[in-house]
C-alpha cells in the first residue's frame, strides 16, 4: 500500500492526484486488457464451436462411410453367392450335357462294334462259302 506525505490540511494533493492518475491509468490498462482477453475468449469460443460442428459433421460422415462400406461388402457377398450358385448350376448343366453326349457316343461306339462284328461274321461266312466252293471245284476235277 502506498503512503502519502502529510501536508496542511491533510495529504499532499499532488501526490494523491498523481497516485489516482497512476491507479486510473493502470485500471484502464487492466480494463482494456480484460476487454481484449474477453474478445479473444469469445473468438476462441466461436472457433471451438465451429470445430465442434466440424467434428460432429466428420463423425457423421465416418459413420455414413462405415455403413456404406458394410452395405457394399454385404452386396458384394450376396452377389458372389448368386454368381457361385449360377456357376454351380451351369457346371451341373454342362456336366449333365457332357454325360448325355458321352452316353450317346458310347452307344454309337457299341453299335459300331456290333456292326463290325456282324460284318466280320458275314465276311467270314462269305469267305467260308467261297472256300467250300473252291474245294468242291477241286473235287470235281
Amino acid at each position: 500500500m502506498r503512503k502519502f506525505n502529510n501536508s496542511f490540511p491533510g495529504y499532499n494533493k499532488n501526490e494523491v492526484n498523481s497516485f489516482v492518475k497512476n491507479v486510473t491509468t493502470e485500471y484502464e490498462s487492466m480494463l482494456n486488457n480484460l476487454k481484449t482477453r474477453d474478445q479473444e475468449i469469445e473468438t476462441l469460443k466461436k472457433e471451438l464451436e465451429h470445430y465442434k460442428s466440424i467434428e460432429s459433421t466428420l463423425n457423421r460422415a465416418i459413420l455414413i462411410a462405415e455403413e456404406s462400406s458394410q452395405n457394399i461388402k454385404k452386396t458384394a457377398f450376396d452377389e458372389s453367392k448368386v454368381i457361385i450358385e449360377d456357376a454351380k448350376r451351369n457346371a451341373s448343366r454342362i456336366i449333365n450335357n457332357a454325360l448325355i453326349k458321352a452316353e450317346k457316343v458310347e452307344m454309337e461306339a457299341n453299335n459300331l462294334k456290333r456292326q463290325v462284328a456282324q460284318y466280320k461274321r458275314r465276311y467270314k461266312n462269305i469267305l467260308e462259302e467261297q472256300l467250300d466252293q473252291i474245294e468242291r471245284l477241286d473235287l470235281d476235277n
